[in-house]
This record gives C-alpha cells, sequence and structure tokens, in this order.
C-alpha cells in the first residue's frame, strides 16, 4: 500500500507544476475579492472553471501524444506563417508584463513577512533567485522544489479555510448550487473564469510532460489522471482562498494588497499566527508560479525558435548539431542562448516597472492582450485536434468537441467582457 502511495506521488510531478505555475497572484485577488463580496456564493464558479481548463490541456496533451509535435510548434508547422508571427509578438509583450506582475507580487509578498527591505527590492532578489535556481538545476530538482512549496502553500491556505470558515451548510450550497447575486455577480463570475488557473502557462504542459518522459498513446489515462489532480488542486485553492475571505469581515483592497487585507482580518479571527500561516501561504504561491514561468516559458521561446529554423533549414537538407538538453527537449548550441535571453528577459527588463506606478494604459493593454490565450487555445485545439489525418485515433469524438466548443464560447464572452471593462475602465 506505501509503495503504491509513493508510486502515485512521484509520477504526479508534471500536473502539481502545472498548477503551481498557473496559480498567482491573480487567483489571490480575484478569488480572495469574490469571498468578500460574495461569500460562499460563487464557490461553484471556481470548480466550473477548472473544469474548463482541464478540458484544454486535456486536447493539448492528445495533440502532442498523436503527432509527436507541441502545440507551439503546430503553430509554425500546420498554421498559417501570419499566426506564429503574430503569437510570437503576444508571446514577448506577456513575458514582460507576467515578469513585472510576479515580481511585484514576490515583492509584497517578501516585504509582508521581512518589512525591512522594499517590495521593490524584494522583488528583484525573488527573481533572481528564481532565475539562478531554473538555470542551474534540472527538471527532476526543480519538480522536487516545486512539490516542497506547493505543499506548504496547499497546508498553510487550509489550514486557514478550515479556521476562518463561516457555516459548513453555505460551503456545500455554494459549491452544489450555481446561482449568480446581484450587484456584480456576473462581473465576479467572468472574472473568476478569467482569473483562476493558468493563461499561456497551459503551453507550459507539454514540455513539462516531455521532461518526465511522459509520451506515446498508452500514458494517456496517466496524463489524465495527472491533470484531474492539477485542477483539483486548483479549484480546492481557489475555494479555500475564497472561504477564507468569505469567513472575515473586511473592505476588498485594490490590487495584490487584498492579500495583506485577508491576512490582517484574519489575525482578528485566528490571532497572530492565523496571519502568518496565510503569508507564508501567500509567499509560496506566488514564488512558486514565478518557479513555473521562469522554467516553462523559455522553452516556449526555444521550441519557436527551433521551428522557424527547421522550417528554413529544410529544404536545404540540413539541420541544427544537437549537443545539450533542456527540459528533457534536445536543443542546437545556440538554442540555448535563446533559453537564457528569454529567461533574462523575464527577470530583469520588468523589474524597471515595479519602481513606478504603472500607467493606466499599461494596465488596460495587458488586461486585453491577457484576455485572448484561452480562447486562442481553445480555437487552435479545436481545429487541430479535428484533422483525423493527423490525429487519427486520438481525433475529437464528440464529447471532445461540444466541450472544446463549450470552453470556446465561455472563454469567448470572457474575452469580450474583458475587453469591454478595459476599455471603459
Amino acid at each position: 500500500m506505501l509503495d503504491g502511495l509513493r508510486e502515485r506521488i512521484r509520477v504526479v510531478g508534471p500536473g502539481l507544476v502545472l498548477a503551481a505555475a498557473g496559480i498567482g497572484a491573480g487567483d489571490v485577488v480575484v478569488a480572495s475579492v469574490s469571498g468578500l463580496r460574495f461569500g460562499t456564493a460563487l464557490l461553484w464558479a471556481v470548480v466550473f472553471t477548472a473544469g474548463l481548463k482541464f478540458v484544454v490541456t486535456e486536447a493539448l496533451a492528445r495533440w502532442q501524444f498523436a503527432t509527436g509535435e507541441t502545440m507551439v510548434r503546430a503553430l509554425v508547422t500546420r498554421l498559417s506563417p501570419g499566426v506564429s508571427r503574430v503569437f510570437a509578438a503576444y508571446l514577448l509583450f506577456w513575458t514582460f508584463m507576467v515578469g513585472a506582475s510576479l515580481s511585484s507580487a514576490c515583492g509584497m509578498a517578501g516585504a509582508s513577512l521581512w518589512p525591512g527591505i522594499s517590495a521593490p527590492v524584494w522583488g528583484a532578489i525573488h527573481a533572481a533567485l528564481a532565475a539562478a535556481l531554473v538555470a542551474t538545476n534540472r527538471f527532476v530538482v526543480f519538480q522536487r522544489v516545486m512539490k516542497g512549496l506547493v505543499a506548504v502553500m496547499a497546508l498553510s491556505v487550509l489550514a486557514c479555510a478550515l479556521v476562518a470558515a463561516p457555516a459548513w451548510r453555505s460551503v456545500l450550497g455554494g459549491l452544489t448550487w450555481p446561482r449568480i447575486p446581484a450587484d456584480g455577480g456576473g462581473r465576479a463570475v467572468l472574472a473568476l473564469i478569467g482569473g483562476i488557473g493558468g493563461s499561456l502557462t497551459v503551453v507550459c504542459y507539454g514540455y513539462w510532460m516531455r521532461a518526465a518522459a511522459w509520451g506515446g498513446v498508452r500514458r494517456l489515462p496517466t496524463v489524465r489522471g495527472d491533470l484531474r489532480l492539477a485542477y483539483g488542486f486548483t479549484g480546492l485553492f481557489g475555494v479555500a482562498l475564497m472561504v477564507i475571505a468569505a469567513g472575515v469581515a473586511g473592505s476588498a483592497a485594490g490590487g495584490t494588497g487584498i492579500a495583506l487585507e485577508v491576512a490582517a482580518r484574519l489575525q482578528e479571527v485566528a490571532g497572530p499566527a492565523g496571519r502568518w500561516v496565510f503569508l507564508i501561504g501567500f509567499w509560496c504561491t506566488v514564488f512558486t508560479a514565478m518557479l513555473g514561468v521562469w522554467q516553462g516559458v523559455p522553452q516556449i521561446y526555444v521550441d519557436l525558435v527551433q521551428a522557424w529554423r527547421k522550417q528554413v533549414a529544410e529544404p536545404r537538407g540540413t539541420s541544427a548539431p544537437i549537443v545539450s538538453d533542456c527540459g528533457g527537449t534536445a536543443v542546437a548550441a545556440w538554442d540555448r542562448r535563446v533559453e537564457w535571453a528569454a529567461l533574462f528577459f523575464l527577470a530583469g527588463p520588468p523589474q524597471v516597472l515595479l519602481w513606478f506606478r504603472q500607467p493606466v494604459t499599461v494596465v488596460v493593454a495587458f488586461s486585453i492582450a491577457g484576455a485572448f490565450v484561452m480562447p486562442f487555445l481553445a480555437a487552435v485545439l479545436l481545429y487541430l485536434n479535428n484533422r483525423r489525418d493527423w490525429m487519427g485515433v486520438l481525433a475529437n469524438g464528440r464529447l471532445g468537441n461540444t466541450a472544446l466548443v463549450f470552453s470556446l464560447f465561455v472563454f469567448g464572452v470572457v474575452c469580450c467582457a474583458e475587453v469591454i471593462g478595459a476599455l471603459h475602465s
């Protein structure tokens, strides 16, 4: 029995990495604000969102198993050249903004635990530390670090939820009885769907599968189980955050300051220990998200550049020399420089924004750009996975198509709402 449990824990790494990378400051903000405003009424929306993102990620995994190609490479080899170019331009912008966002959140978390150093300095320290850990360690070591941080993060937040929870009957009702409260409940549901779980980090799951040597159709049941664990954890974490916020009194502070607001209110309910436990959980949350992004996103750049080089080189019958391994993926010697450049772009230039208030135009632009990720992924996978000449037996069936079309519709509505809201803000 113990041997079976150890084996199960050993093989869940990619899913836990995906969950940790996808849960960041944005999840804390949107779940906490929803809990403070609407109590437990919108818990069902968190579970619903986790289910939608499972659908998209499972489709991505099936594509990779059927073709041996990552989704990023498919943008180059299977679609119009303009698609990959637009994606590359978006990737540059998203990378800069997510680097600033995660550094800012880690800086705030660090300053809340050790206030002797300013938040911008803490942000730069976290960014440099994460880059060093990713650059010097292989995936196995990275995976172990993530598992440890995820364990602390889960125990901290769940412990706070148990202490601060309102009547458990209301929690159960919020999970099982979908309803949309008046006075902003609809907007809150859309915010939860757009804010809970990963966005572009979903694409990184393909690289983490490859790093764990998960390939072939026989691995598909294992991957589905792994993704159930990943999004089950994502849903549980979001629910716990909303329960904590619903159980404490307070006003919704702006931005990531909501975490400090909840921590302060939690101290009134559970004493200083409650505040410290929550802040430690918050720090683990944002730092694991940073580690996941720092490790996964550079591989998107490497994959994209490799695909472009291969497209140019194949007519001449040439190929790049393979000399090293990055997260389980063979890369050319100079592709290592692409990886390092992407890592520097994440950890370096975005620090400038930590020392200044972000202009409203930048925030609006980031909100608009970020809203397109999930509908874009759902639309591309809906096309790719219906090509039976590419997918074979792993092509979408009726259930798969229905789930992806529904996901595309929901994420499309969220995208439109985000764009309209950002333009009117």
